[in-house]
């Protein structure tokens, strides 16, 4: 059984010193069973990651649409797992006010770190919470999951311009949050037309990633982790997808010659 503090030696085993913005995706499942429960595993991260910054995902994607355009920013639930939703509930933690990709925070300057996402147009629009983490040195841990889950590379997509990535039509959202003035923002989402779920094709990436550096193998709990880089995420989609942008969702598998100088 898993502990406080043997999670804790984990993350430190990891090469983490506890001072870093690290986003974390997760799977409570893949951890194992930990003394008493996904409490005993938010504990170590925000005790770990005390004099960091501490973010999760708080997406309300599935729930906050056009038939549902509504974001109660106090009492929406996140669509992206059990921890993410006990960590809304931490003393402490601030949520962004993004309608459909919210994040928390928890640690350094995480009010700041997460301030204006209410002015978003895109779901990881360029300048915001996701595309900042290459900017100052931050790290993503997936946990239990595959990059199939890592929203930092839509962001990085974002930036780059990619065609296909997004609806041509935005929806009229509204944002309330108590004792404050209700925001109304127009967002667009996700969408390709022939990839539903363009994170799925994201895993076309592992290899690349692995061999270049910017992600590691790990272990968390009982969950096999990867450890990324952001600033190198960003640099190897960038070089690997230059060729054919829209590769990830059109294209096979991708030739190892689109990375090797890259490899360090």
């Amino acid at each position: 059984m898993h502990t406080k503090e043997s999670l804790k030696k984990q993350l430190a085993a990891m090469g983490l010193t506890g001072e870093e913005t690290i986003l974390i995706h997760s799977s409570m499942k893949a951890i194992g069973e930990t003394q008493k429960g996904a409490d005993t595993v938010l504990d170590a991260l925000m005790e770990f990651f005390e004099k960091g910054l501490l973010l999760l995902p708080t997406h309300t994607w599935k729930t906050i649409n056009a038939e549902n355009p509504v974001f109660d920013v106090d009492n929406e639930p996140a669509c992206v797992g059990i921890l993410s939703n006990l960590f809304l509930k931490r003393p402490g933690v601030i949520r962004s006010l993004h309608p459909t990709h919210s994040m928390a925070g928890y640690g350094k300057d995480a009010a700041s770190y997460l301030a204006g996402e209410e002015m978003r147009n895109t779901p990881c629009t360029p300048g915001g919470c996701y595309d900042r983490l290459k900017d100052v040195g931050g790290k993503i841990l997936l946990v239990g999951v595959g990059h199939e889950r890592n929203t930092y590379i839509h962001s990085v997509e974002e930036v780059l311009n990619v065609p296909n990535r997004l609806s041509d039509m935005p929806v009229l959202m509204k944002i309330v949050q108590h004792g404050k003035k209700p925001v109304s923002v127009y967002m667009r989402k996700h969408y390709n037309s022939q990839q539903p779920h363009i994170s799925e094709d994201f895993v076309k990436l592992n290899r690349a990633f692995d061999e270049c550096g910017a992600a590691v193998h790990t272990v968390f709990g009982s969950a096999e982790c990867i450890l990324c880089d952001a600033r190198h995420i960003f640099e190897v989609t960038r070089h690997v997808i230059a060729p054919d942008p829209e590769c990830l969702v059109t294209g096979g598998e991708i030739a190892p010659e689109r990375w090797q100088e890259l490899i360090r």
